[in-house]
């Protein structure tokens, strides 16, 4: 029986012929093919045991059975038979033992020893392992020789269709683009089944949709998704996000397959398919006059269903009446338009813009939208009314004053005008801080500059101020830099450039040049310096040098004769005139003496040595310079010999002899003198001539110091006597300086006289000593002298009761 037969041949039908040598209608599990191994033959001689060396001699072998096939997943209780090991060599008389080896021997796969029949122990997986490769041989049971060479054969495992396909993912992710055509691409899921795909239908699979439809289809062989509808059906903003089930079924999908599925998860993706629209078609909005250019007047927003890229938008200023006065820009973050201020506005010339605002795609797609894809909206503008400051004409002024200007003298104006429709009158004045020595000064009503102080170019050649101008209201305010430049007037002489160290030599000779000087001048003439320089009358007589003008603003001095005698005369003063030549023409008188010391030279002309009184010269320091410092020096320590002095006297005036906690200094006089008689005591004519008192003379009740502030002006105060109106001035003053003077103690002093004098027309002025002031008296009129002569009245124009307590 050849191979193909046996392997064609029915089940529990195989048989072997009998020149095959393999036993037949051998029993056999049920369900199982009979399957047989012909072990091969190799026969020897009869001495094969001998120790010859005689070849052995091949004979002819049997059928080799090289394959069996075992069912999978087997769930009877028994071993499954697989099939019987036969060889040539087995007789049936015991004598033989087939051993097996390879994969699963002994643990998997078992043989009995004696007839050959191989079984398996436990049921195989043949997604785990399809085949297994296993070694039989027959051995002799008494000497344990092979008898024939060891045969290799395979186990196969029939596959069933014991596993379900499964997909790649449980869940897939996947997008298309809205308004795509019918059969557009989406995704593919691919699934895999461990069965075998080689044997039936256990492994072929097939796909379809469960869930999904209408809108998706899946192709059964591939796992490729495509769309099912059309462009209109497929709209992003109607519906974004779809969930499709696909199932996929082995057995190439007929009844009795298994099955597995997965979710597809379809977003559709975003395309530029709608327009922007308005949310209103009239915007309102309204801004104060004063609003700065460039600030944002209002926000108008546009929607588009769109979204991301397909979503901006840009806004423009399309028509009406405010073109040029305001601009529109989109804000990135938000797609809202930006309305903003180009120009300033002015309530008093127009009051309210209309505004046409175009909306339209930043970036359009002509497959979805036309061009002309836009929206209009109206955007109304009222201005309001603010009180604004006055407007100066000028942004700035440049005034021009020449230096000798009298004081008084009006050095330009500026002028502003209020914008509001009032119209109400302008008030100047000046920004002290850019003036804070007043030089500079205007007139409230029309704005005219005028000068306060004297000006010196040579010490600021401009002034920069600032001219405020208020309205009525005084609440809107405007300023302007005024630039004033100080025109240079030829008010300065010119002087020598600097201190010469000028010398002769003892050995000149008549007409020798021993120096060149030049001069300076602050002032700037408008053709620049032009010196002239010639000798003083003083020095022009009888003089020992010569000056000689070079006509470049310079100018030589040389010598008139021969010899100098440094022990006859040491030094020569040489007086210059130095001229500006400008009108009025200034000249130095005084500032231009030259120095010149007579020293004894080489034969070079180099200075080898001067006199002391030279050198002094030479320093600087003249005779009358040395008694200046000398005389400030003793002025020094009169100064402080004086100090001391007047601390010394401080220390003995008298202490407040009160010890209580009183508000009020009581100052005891032991000896006051012979009142009016005794002018050595008090001099009278002071008091009538308050004049001639010193302002600085310090108060004996309190501590000297300076005043912070100038006293105030005087005022007139009702007094009820009026006998001497000298006293009464002099009382006044000095009320006006103690209630203006902020270093003076808050509480009154009070003096107590005990002697007054003979002779005296005047009563006692002390309420303490006169025996007057046991009756009532009214004291209510020192309250009319200010707050310190107050807390006097209150002192004694009170009850007995108010002292006792």
């Amino acid at each position: 029986l050849s191979a193909k037969a046996a392997l064609e041949a029915p089940p529990h039908s195989l048989s072997l012929s009998p020149a095959s040598r393999c036993l037949t209608n051998s029993p056999r599990p049920p369900q199982v093919s009979p399957v047989f191994l012909v072990l091969p033959h190799l026969s020897a001689p009869a001495s094969l045991g001998r120790q010859d060396k005689d070849l052995l001699r091949r004979s002819k072998r049997g059928w080799m059975w090289r394959q069996f096939f075992l069912q999978e997943e087997y769930t009877g209780t028994e071993h499954q038979y697989i099939g019987k090991l036969h060889s040539d060599m087995d007789k049936g008389d015991g004598t033989v033992m087939y051993v097996l080896a390879g994969d699963g021997a002994g643990t998997i796969f078992v043989i009995d020893s004696n007839s050959g029949d191989l079984h398996a122990t436990r049921s195989l997986d043949r997604e785990e392992k399809p085949f297994y490769t296993l070694r039989a041989q027959v051995v002799n049971k008494k000497t344990g020789l092979p008898l024939e060479p060891e045969t290799e054969f395979t186990v196969k495992l029939h596959d069933i269709n014991d596993n379900e396909p499964k997909f790649d993912k449980e869940v897939y992710t996947a997008s298309v683009p809205e308004r795509s055509h019918i059969g557009t691409y989406v995704t593919q899921v691919t699934a895999q089944d461990a069965d075998d795909e080689m044997f039936g239908y256990s492994a072929k699979l097939s796909y379809s949709i469960s869930q999904g439809h209408p809108y998706f289809s899946v192709e059964p062989n591939t796992g490729i998704i495509r769309t099912a509808l059309g462009p209109s059906d497929m709209d992003r903003e109607q519906r974004e996000h779809y969930q499709v089930v696909i199932e996929v079924k082995d057995m190439a999908g007929q009844k009795g397959g298994l099955t597995g599925t997965t979710t597809v998860n379809i977003s559709l993706t975003d395309v530029n398919d709608n327009p922007p629209r308005f949310m209103q078609s009239i915007y309102q909005f309204s801004v104060p006059e004063i609003t700065k250019v460039e600030s944002s007047v209002g926000r108008i927003r546009a929607v588009d269903a769109d979204v991301g890229r397909n979503a901006e938008m840009d806004y423009t200023v399309v028509g009406g009446d405010g073109l040029d006065v305001f601009d529109v820009s989109t804000d990135r973050n938000t797609q809202e338009g930006i309305l903003s201020l180009k120009k300033p506005l002015d309530y008093e010339k127009k009051k309210s813009y209309t505004l046409q605002i175009q909306v339209q795609n930043t970036h359009p797609d002509p497959r979805f939208l036309s061009s002309d894809a836009k929206d209009m909206a109206t955007i109304r503008v009222s201005v309001e009314d603010v009180n604004e400051p006055p407007h100066f004409e000028k942004i700035s002024y440049i005034l021009e004053v020449k230096e000798d200007a009298a004081v008084g003298t009006m050095i330009g104006s500026v002028s502003a005008v209020d914008p509001d429709i009032r119209r109400s009158p302008v008030k100047y004045s000046i920004d002290r801080h850019t003036d804070v020595d007043w030089i500079f000064g205007v007139y409230v009503g029309n704005g005219s500059i005028f000068l306060q102080r004297p000006l010196d170019r040579e010490e600021f050649a401009w002034h920069n101020i600032s001219v405020i101008a208020t309205d009525r209201s005084s609440f809107g305010m405007n300023l302007v830099p005024v630039y004033i430049r100080v025109l240079d007037v030829n008010d300065n002489p010119p002087m020598l450039a600097s201190f010469y160290e000028t010398f002769v030599c003892e050995n000149a000779k008549a007409g020798q040049k021993i120096q060149t000087i030049s001069a300076v001048d602050p002032d700037d003439p408008v053709g620049g310096h032009r010196f002239l320089f010639s000798l003083a009358p003083e020095s022009s007589v009888r003089a020992n040098f010569s000056l000689r003008d070079n006509g470049d603003n310079t100018a030589g001095i040389f010598t008139q004769r021969t010899g100098f005698g440094r022990m006859h005369k040491s030094t020569h003063l040489v007086a210059v005139v130095i001229s500006d030549g400008h009108i009025p023409m200034q000249s130095s008188t005084g500032t231009g003496t030259l120095t010149i010391r007579v020293c004894t030279c080489d034969r070079d002309g180099n200075m080898e040595m001067c006199n002391a009184e030279a050198l002094s010269s030479a320093a600087g320091l003249s005779t009358g310079a040395l008694v200046a410092i000398l005389l400030c020096i003793l002025i020094l320590l009169l100064i402080v010999v004086l100090f001391a002095a007047l601390k010394r006297q401080k220390k003995k005036e008298p202490l407040i002899i009160s010890k209580e906690d009183v508000r009020d200094n009581v100052v005891s006089y032991n000896d006051e003198g012979g009142g009016e008689e005794d002018t050595q005591a008090f001099d009278i004519g002071a008091l009538r001539h308050p004049e001639v008192m010193e302002e600085s003379k310090l108060r004996r009740d309190i501590l000297p110091s300076e005043s912070l502030y100038p006293p105030p002006p005087l005022r007139k105060t009702l007094v009820p006597s009026r006998e001497n109106a000298d006293v009464r001035n002099f009382i006044n003053q000095r009320v006006q300086e103690n209630d203006g003077n902020p270093t003076a103690p808050p509480y009154d002093s009070l003096a107590t006289y005990a002697y007054e004098g003979n002779g005296s027309v005047a009563e006692s002025l002390s309420s303490l000593g006169s025996m007057s002031s046991e009756g009532e008296q009214d004291y209510n009129y020192l309250s009319e002298w200010g707050p310190r002569f107050r807390k006097l009245a209150d002192m004694y124009g009170g009850e007995d009761s108010d002292w006792d307590s």
